[in-house]
């Protein structure tokens, strides 16, 4: 074969060219951008149960919350429950706080119990990325400080935040780089349409996500998750946008996790409110002695 050094040549100025865009091409399909439009969510404390085959795992307890500044607090507790417990004993608190102007994450701790130890995990973002600081308590390594560099970073938290602030209508695809607790992974979430959906919590109509991750590795190369292959979710397609449902087929199977209630702070007292004014007309109604009124007007709920 003749060599032709100006093909050569031409060929790999090409390929210097076009090398920056070759290895990192996926880094150039991150759509995170400016929030959206649709409203913040509402303070409220939901609960959601977990589980791996509809077999019951565990429980978690989430409060949403605004602090001066305009920051939004996130607050969880979760732990393992019945048979699981028994074999594996967990409990974690995690905290997480984003900026509510833009949605970006602002710092997060994460406290792990599980058997004899605790894990103890602490991030703080900047517009370069994070710093991410891990420490064992039965380790006698004295915790060290790792930065992963990446701009438009997301904790779970703001992720969330993020997205239930895009117009999530059919077809649309958000690509961003979620940084949870100790690596970062590409997530795509696509709307796959609409449908009704009922959970512990209530029957709603739902905005359905198609979930798929694949972890950053070393030189921001993208590596398939070892552990999760893709997931559903199911959010309500209304003002608030809870994540009603979630189900992922991971290395030991499906497991889900579902809302089994919600308790909004400021419709909470409006509701008791309103009850204990109808409850009054009631009395006022009534003839006197008659005690059923104030039964039927509802005094016993509103007091419990």
């Amino acid at each position: 074969m003749r060599f032709r050094p100006g093909r050569c040549g031409i060929s790999l100025l090409l390929i210097l060219i076009c090398a920056p865009t070759l290895f990192a091409g996926w880094e150039q399909t991150i759509t995170a951008g400016a929030r959206g439009d649709f409203p913040d969510a509402s303070p409220l404390q939901v609960t959601y149960v977990f589980g791996w085959s509809e077999l019951p795992a565990a429980t978690a307890t989430i409060r949403l919350s605004k602090l001066p500044e305009g920051r939004l607090q996130l607050d969880g507790n979760a732990e393992t429950i019945g048979l699981v417990r028994t074999l594996w004993k967990f409990d974690v608190h995690h905290q997480a706080i984003a900026d509510g102007a833009t949605l970006r994450p602002i710092e997060m701790q994460q406290v792990e119990n599980v058997r004899s130890k605790t894990i103890t995990t602490h991030l703080v973002f900047n517009n370069q990325g994070v710093a991410r600081t891990r420490s064992d308590s039965k380790s006698q390594k004295p915790a060290k400080t790792k930065r992963f560099n990446f701009p438009s970073l997301f904790d779970l938290h703001s992720a969330l935040l993020y997205l239930r602030s895009q117009p999530l209508e059919n077809g649309n695809v958000q690509r961003i780089v979620v940084y949870p607790a100790t690596d970062a992974y590409l997530a795509t979430v696509t709307v796959t349409g609409r449908e009704n959906i009922t959970v512990s919590a209530g029957s709603y109509k739902a905005i359905k996500l198609d979930l798929q991750l694949s972890k950053v590795g070393k030189n921001k190369k993208l590596e398939p998750h070892k552990k999760f292959k893709r997931a559903t979710a199911w959010v309500s397609d209304d003002a608030d946008r809870l994540l009603l449902r979630t189900e992922a087929h991971v290395f030991i199977g499906a497991v889900f996790a579902e809302l089994q209630s919600v308790r909004f702070s400021g419709r909470i007292n409006e509701s008791i409110q309103g009850r204990e004014r109808g409850a009054l007309n009631a009395i006022n109604r009534a003839p006197p002695g008659q005690g059923a009124a104030r039964d039927s007007a509802g005094i016993g709920a509103v007091a419990h």
